[in-house]
């Protein structure tokens, strides 16, 4: 039994350790959100691996607000994506620069 709990205690450490690397490096918003996505469902696995070797069940508590955590913030990142994105969008459609609003009076656009 030991021998798996070290094998499953090195995947999860690899798993976390992939998921630090993907948050540090990015590159958009969404990928940095998937990875903390990836590493709060690896700490909920480490809790109930946990549990299951233990034969308790105190930390599911810790288990459900980790995944209210994920969930939430999964939402509130994919509804500010898609606001930025409809933005962006009007903003394209009107000629308008989101960068420097005087390279539209060169353009010929209005102030």
């Amino acid at each position: 039994m030991s021998i798996i709990v070290y094998i499953a205690g090195a995947l999860f450490a690899a798993a976390a350790l992939f998921a630090v690397v993907r948050i540090w490096r990015g590159p958009s918003i969404l990928d940095r959100m998937v990875a903390a996505d990836m590493l709060l469902s690896t700490l909920i696995c480490v809790l109930g691996a946990e549990m299951v070797y233990n034969h308790h069940t105190r930390t599911l508590p810790v288990a459900l607000v980790l995944a209210m955590f994920a969930f939430v913030g999964s939402v509130s990142v994919a509804r500010f994506a898609t606001k930025q994105k409809d933005a962006e969008a009007s903003r394209a459609e009107e000629g308008t620069s989101p960068l420097d609003p005087s390279l539209d009076e060169l353009a010929g656009g209005e102030k």
